[in-house]
């Protein structure tokens, strides 16, 4: 057993039941009991990837509508939906990843659950169009809080067998509930600045609700099968982006005289797809949520990878309307809508996972490539230096593996 493995196991400090096929059962239900987190071979069930290909469809939507802002120079406007939009997207499916490591026992009724919140992203998905274009968060609301009572219900579940862990599931179904209440006064408060900060204050309530919960008492979670699940969803995330690109390229086709820029933009695009890919599993994940803090903050900067990297899709293809003539922005403030999202992704990737497991080399190289990329409009062909920056970066990794991390774990 390596080092890692035996700090995983020893940072458990309460009893846990395994769930088993002999576990007690009423119509046909298993008990809902905390899973163990040193459990062989965990990976993530053909329900999670299935639930995740649902939060695809809101991912390309809200990507899509922060394409046409950026497109048309609406920037504050466009920027502001998609953080608030894509702040439901990333908070739903992180909850439900967390929960599953801790009580999945994918019987019936947990699939139909699991389901009701499928459902409750369709219909949040419906409504991101109006949010973007007339500031009308009714819709999106209404999905986000069908995703959010069947969390509760999965909860209210989870405390009837949880054990010593009952009090802090009946936290989370009170915590969430209490929230509910609040989007919905939310709906209440016109469109402008009010709303924003009504807006920001629910969500910090709403990210609150863990630390409530689980201040006396964790609740389980698997390392390896949590930070697969957050690699799952980053691998849709860059093929999503992928599929954008490659939509909007086979668009511009007949709008362009010479087929020249769009196939650089095409291969460009690929080159730093594929480099963040590389670079994002480069360290090893399940090292950085030892402890409950650190699982937190693996858990919330992730917000800004999975942003950043939707993002980097409506930026390619704002670069190419620039190309085809159909936006208007100057080709400095259209590289910036990649080149930012790009730097974003460097710097959350290297705060949560790379920094704690990479020598000198690598802790300097990472941050000064963000930091490099903005300097891409500088030159004539798009993504031309961010692509030269990540290819070496890639290199730098490629030569240099993962390290221990030096870090003391915090309590």
């Amino acid at each position: 057993m390596d080092e890692s493995s035996s700090r995983e196991r020893r940072s458990w400090r309460y009893p846990f039941a395994v769930t088993t096929d002999a576990a007690a059962r009423r119509f046909q239900l298993r008990r809902m009991q905390p899973r163990d987190p040193a459990q062989p071979h965990r990976t993530a069930s053909t329900l999670e990837l299935f639930f995740d290909l649902v939060f695809v469809v809101a991912v390309s939507i809200a990507s899509a509508e922060l394409h046409h802002a950026l497109g048309h120079a609406d920037f504050l406007h466009g920027i502001t939906s998609y953080a608030m939009v894509f702040f439901a997207i990333w908070w739903a499916w992180m909850n439900f990843t967390w929960f599953a490591t801790s009580f999945d026992t994918d019987d019936w009724l947990y699939r139909v659950t699991t389901f009701v919140q499928m459902g409750g992203v369709l219909v949040f998905a419906a409504g991101i169009p109006q949010a973007f274009t007339e500031g009308d968060f009714t819709v999106p609301v209404l999905g986000y809080i069908v995703m959010r009572v069947a969390m509760v219900a999965q909860w209210l579940r989870a405390s009837r067998s949880a054990g010593p862990l009952r009090s802090a599931t009946r936290r989370y179904a009170f915590g969430i509930a209490a929230v509910q209440v609040l989007w919905i006064l939310f709906l209440l408060i016109p469109t402008g600045p009010w709303q924003l900060a009504a807006f920001v204050l629910c969500a910090l309530i709403e990210i609150g609700v863990p630390v409530f919960a689980e201040y006396r008492t964790q609740t389980p979670w698997h390392p390896h099968h949590i930070t697969e699940r957050y690699g799952l969803f980053t691998l849709i995330v860059l093929g999503e982006s992928l599929l954008a690109s490659a939509n909007a390229i086979i668009d511009a086709l007949d709008e362009v005289e010479t087929l020249g820029p769009l196939i650089a933009i095409s291969v460009l695009t690929l080159v730093v797809t594929a480099s963040l890919w590389w670079i994002y599993f480069w360290p090893p994940h399940h090292r950085a949520i030892t402890t409950f803090r650190r699982s937190l903050r693996y858990g919330y900067s992730h917000y800004f990878v999975f942003a950043a990297a939707a993002a980097f899709s409506a930026g390619i293809e704002v670069e190419i309307d620039v190309l085809t003539g159909v936006s208007h922005l100057s080709n400095v403030v259209a590289s910036f809508t990649v080149t930012i999202p790009i730097a974003v992704f460097l710097i959350g990737i290297w705060w949560i996972a790379i920094r704690e497991n990479a020598d000198r080399v690598v802790n300097t190289v990472v941050p000064l490539g963000a930091v490099l990329v903005l300097l891409d409009p500088v030159l004539p062909i798009p993504v031309t230096l961010t692509a030269l920056i990540l290819v070496g970066i890639v290199a730098v990794l490629a030569v240099r593996p993962p390290v221990a991390p030096t870090l003391i774990d915090e309590p």
